[in-house]
């Protein structure tokens, strides 16, 4: 992990193209520096001016008496790259570039940016941008930015892509209760990745929480890994915009069909540990509520309102969620009634009604707070006449002391709340205007707490019973032939060479050859034709079921073949593939498409005829998978509950499934020229499972 301290927490900065004339970002950076209270060396680097908004200048980076830790720049594009060299040899090892004028503008720029990266790798030099608004860190000082605003000081890390969401951000956290201990603008990503700096915040004893905004993810092949190293240290809460390249419009197969354009980032998160959000509100919703509130111990949610209809709508939500409504006991409800007028409710949500004054909230709280039952607690002021939004505020406040409990507070209403709002922002307790945010909020708290308890025990490394070179061997020949899909005896021998059950499948070449397989494999048997050039082979009746002797498998291999001739009198089938007939089972699907960027993406979901009517699955991201990640993956779909024996019938054999997902994942991994793979259906017993239908497609 790179070393970025002095990135952030610079005893000297060198600003190249450092200006006296405003509105230049090189007077913006100087001027940031300076008012915002920057206690460190300032070295101006300008050509034509000796001195810069009245502090000493250089003619150029080598006349400065140190090494600097920090250059910041702001130059011409065209003069950056020469400008790194100068800084290199000078030794400095951390750089923002504020210049544009690279990849993103195409043609030269491209040729440009790929230059600087090649200095910053000779030079060790750590690069933020190019194209960046700039970093801030409020606790050093440092407003090495051109933002017009330094966000307040606090324990919020944020990385953008976008300079100008960043700005807004800023300006917006002014006024919002949050704070940020650093904010960084990513840029084009030419140096220091944002996987590398979400490592480094990690380890920041000024950052709880990390929030981003990305339009792109760097590659790194052990993205699930890394992540879940951050995540286990700070919750990492991600909106990505745009989608991913899964493919998966271009795909063939059901399981192509099945995945989403976006389904590979969102599986990644998810198993990386990371929050999703889905708005720029839920990204700073959620950062809000890391940053002022501890993680709930449980999902068991209390209300305190002075407004029914608020309670109600907030039950919904929290129903909605999957998250629970605590179910006060007796002794609770006794207490409650105590201290509460006759016409309050004390079930839960509790309605304290609309007089009710501060002090009924704080007696409440009370009761509340030491209920143990309790996880968190969501308290909710409508601005009634009687209401009391800043004596409230102060109950919760005090009410909160020798708890570890999150408590959100719902001030539903505008101006006459601001002054409670900054109260409670400011003192560790999160608000918010509408109940369905506190919701969100807590569902993600909770969301995370379940993150910190995983068990990331690999189940696909420590698999080791395959023949890995039977199954290169049989992928070479595919690529002598010019072909990209496999027949089924083909695929069958993959699938036995990796240890996954299938209905034995061999091919035959003539009639007697078809005869002699059938009596082999015991009857009945299925003949179908082997042509990798014909999709829909039912369709031309290129598929005959229920073979019961040598001498109707030889009439019938005749007659499939002449059937594919009328049909496709462009082809030459391979053959015709004898399967053995297995009994009926519970149908199931185990399908792998490979994401571009993440690498194959394993489907689990009920199989059959109607599985892309009844869509029914689920991914996981083969690398990295954990044997409770199957488990979820299995239990997240409908036919999981079939599996386990529904109206009386007998439970199938779930182990066998596992098996099945954790096999497939296994050769996808060490075989990346598998674009997809398909087995529908996998028939499920009472003991044991057979796979029918392999199909494996070639990149």
């Amino acid at each position: 992990m790179m070393n970025l301290d002095k990135m952030f927490k610079p005893d000297s900065v060198v600003v190249i193209g450092a200006s006296n004339q405003k509105g230049k970002i090189g007077y913006i950076v100087i001027d940031n520096l300076v008012s915002d209270g920057y206690k460190g060396k300032i070295y101006p680097v300008n050509p034509k001016s000796d001195e810069i908004q009245g502090i000493k200048a250089f003619k150029n980076v080598k006349d400065i008496p140190e090494k600097a830790d920090l250059a910041v720049m702001c130059i011409p594009a065209a003069f950056v790259n020469e400008a790194i060299k100068e800084c290199g040899e000078m030794g400095i090892e951390n750089m923002v570039i504020i210049t544009a004028g690279f990849k993103e503008v195409g043609g030269k720029g491209i040729e440009m940016e790929e230059e600087m990266k090649a200095l910053a790798k000779e030079y060790g030099i750590s690069i933020i941008g190019p194209n960046s608004l700039g970093t801030t860190d409020s606790h050093t000082p440092l407003n090495s930015s051109f933002s017009q605003n330094m966000p307040p000081e606090g324990n919020v890390a944020f990385l953008s892509q976008s300079g100008a969401m960043m700005v807004a951000i800023i300006d917006w956290s002014l006024t919002s209760g949050i704070g940020f201990s650093k904010s960084i603008s990513l840029g084009n990503k030419a140096g220091v990745p944002e996987l590398e700096l979400m490592k480094y915040l990690a380890d920041d004893p000024e950052t709880s929480v990390v929030i981003c905004y990305l339009e792109s993810i760097t590659e790194d092949d052990d993205f699930i890994d890394s992540m879940r190293e951050v995540s286990a240290k700070k919750p990492l809460i991600i909106l990505k915009s745009g989608s991913s390249s899964a493919g998966a419009a271009a795909a063939s197969s059901h399981t192509g069909a099945l995945a989403g354009s976006d389904l590979g980032f969102e599986t990644a998160f998810e198993q990386a540990g990371i929050i999703r959000a889905e708005t720029m509100r839920e990204l700073f919703d959620y950062g809000l509520g890391f940053s002022k509130a501890p993680l709930p111990k449980g999902d068991k949610i209390a209300i305190i309102t002075n407004a029914g209809g608020g309670g109600v709508v907030t039950v919904d939500a929290i129903e909605k969620a999957g998250l629970d409504l605590v179910e006060f006991d007796d002794e609770t409800k006794a207490k409650l009634k105590s201290v509460l007028p006759d016409e309050s409710s004390v079930e839960n949500p509790i309605d304290v009604i609309g007089d009710a004054p501060a002090s009924r909230f704080e007696a409440t709280l009370d009761i509340v707070l030491e209920t143990d039952d309790v996880d968190s607690l969501i308290v909710m002021v409508c601005p009634t006449a009687s209401a009391q939004p800043y004596e409230t505020a102060e109950a919760v406040l005090e009410a909160k002391k020798g708890f570890d409990k999150p408590i959100i507070v719902v001030n539903m209403g505008g101006p006459s709340f601001e002054k409670a709002n900054k109260l409670l922002n400011d003192n560790g307790v999160p608000s918010y205007v509408f109940p369905e945010t506190a919701v969100d909020v807590l569902q993600a708290m909770t969301k995370y707490s379940n993150v910190l308890e995983r068990n990331y025990n690999n189940c696909v490394d420590n698999i080791s019973d395959v023949d890995k070179n039977k199954v290169a061997e049989i992928f070479k020949k595919v690529k002598s032939e010019g072909r990209d899909a496999l027949l089924g005896s083909e695929a069958y021998a993959v699938a036995e060479a990796y240890g996954i059950s299938a209905a034995p499948i061999k091919l035959a070449t003539t009639p007697e050859e078809a005869g002699k397989l059938a009596e082999e494999m015991e009857f009945p048997v299925v003949l179908k034709i082997a042509s990798d050039k014909i999709l829909h082979k039912s369709d031309i009746g290129g598929v005959k079921v229920g073979i019961e002797s040598s001498e109707d498998a030889e009439k019938t291999f005749n007659e499939i073949m002449e059937n594919a001739k009328i049909a496709h009198p462009d082809i030459t089938p391979d053959g015709v593939e004898v399967q053995k007939m297995m009994p009926t089972g519970q149908e199931v699907l185990v399908g792998m498409i490979r994401d571009e960027q993440f690498g194959p993406m394993i489907a689990f979901g009920m199989g059959g005829i109607y599985v892309n009517l009844i869509e029914d699955a689920a991914f996981k991201l083969a690398k990295g998978l954990t044997c409770d990640e199957v488990d979820e993956q299995i239990e997240s779909t409908k036919v999981a509950t079939l599996l386990k024996g529904y109206r009386g019938e007998a439970p199938c054999d779930i182990d066998e499934v596992k098996e099945a997902i954790k096999r497939v994942a296994k050769l996808s991994l060490d075989f990346p020229e598998i674009s997809e793979l398909d087995i529908n259906p996998i028939f499920v017993y009472e003991k044991g499972s057979s796979a029918l239908d392999v199909k494996i497609t070639l990149d």
